[in-house]
């Protein structure tokens, strides 16, 4: 994972989730590059400078979040855009090349109504890029044990895997899958790709209406540090995709939750 983003909002913990970004780089020797957007209307933009100095107000707000981190040798560049941040991001990734974005949810708080709020869901949901969705105060330490979730074993390219194989190579971490079979389930979706089966020798299979309410299930049979799941609108977050939000009530985690690319239907 040679590139890792983290885009950088106004939470007041913002230092939080970039300092476990550091010490996660840290053991794959990745650079990182902090992103905050801002949105200049076309009208406003006629104004003298006013692009200028909101780019600069920015660039000051990461410097900020910069001076509470330790940044441990790390390289750490500054990324400013202009307009949406999913444009940003895919505009950044088509530069750079982004092996994955680190971002915080909305809030811990159980009485929080949000688990990802309108800018985080729409990173999660309208980007192909892979996403680590940490915690709020999360201590970065190795991941010992991953509970890998899904309901159809289909995956067209193997590559998709590619950051759970490196998090399991560099951690010695124990994957366990959990197959989740849902109501409309075809023979296509039992046949489990070899490239997923072959990072564990782990597989539970499950009968739930749904693949998080299979997690619910399991999770604490199986006690993960990491829930990986795919992103796919026929995927773990089913019927969630018309909207960027994510209640708590719809889907929460306790533990950071790594979301892979799209898997090609």
């Amino acid at each position: 994972m040679k590139n890792i983003l983290v885009p950088i909002g106004t939470s007041e913990n913002a230092h939080e989730t970039l300092q476990y970004a550091v010490d996660f780089a840290t053991e794959f020797d990745s650079s990182i590059y902090v992103m905050e957007v801002f949105s200049v209307s076309s009208s406003a933009s006629s104004l003298a400078n006013i692009r200028e100095k909101l780019d600069e107000l920015t660039k000051e707000h990461i410097k900020g979040v910069l001076e509470k981190v330790n940044a441990r040798n790390i390289n750490i560049k500054i990324a400013t855009y202009n307009g949406d941040i999913v444009d940003g991001l895919k505009d950044i990734d088509r530069d750079l090349g982004i092996d994955l974005i680190i971002l915080a949810p909305r809030s811990n708080d159980i009485q929080e109504e949000y688990y990802l709020g309108n800018t985080s869901g729409k990173i999660v949901k309208q980007t192909d890029i892979p996403t680590l969705i940490v915690p709020k105060g999360t201590v970065f330490k190795p991941f010992k044990t991953i509970l890998t979730a899904f309901k159809s074993g289909v995956l067209k390219q193997k590559s998709i895997l590619y950051p759970l194989v490196e998090i399991k190579k560099k951690f010695d971490s124990k994957v366990s899958l959990l197959f989740v079979k849902t109501p409309g389930y075809t023979k296509e979706d039992l046949k489990i790709n070899m490239s997923l089966m072959g990072l564990s020798s782990e597989l539970t299979q499950s009968e739930n209406p749904s693949t998080y309410l299979g997690v619910l299930q399991h999770f604490e049979a199986k006690h993960p540090d990491l829930l990986c799941v795919f992103r796919r609108k026929r995927g773990f977050f089913k019927k969630l995709w018309e909207r960027n939000t994510i209640l708590k009530s719809e889907f929460y985690a306790p533990v950071p939750v790594l979301v892979l690319s799209v898997k090609k239907d």
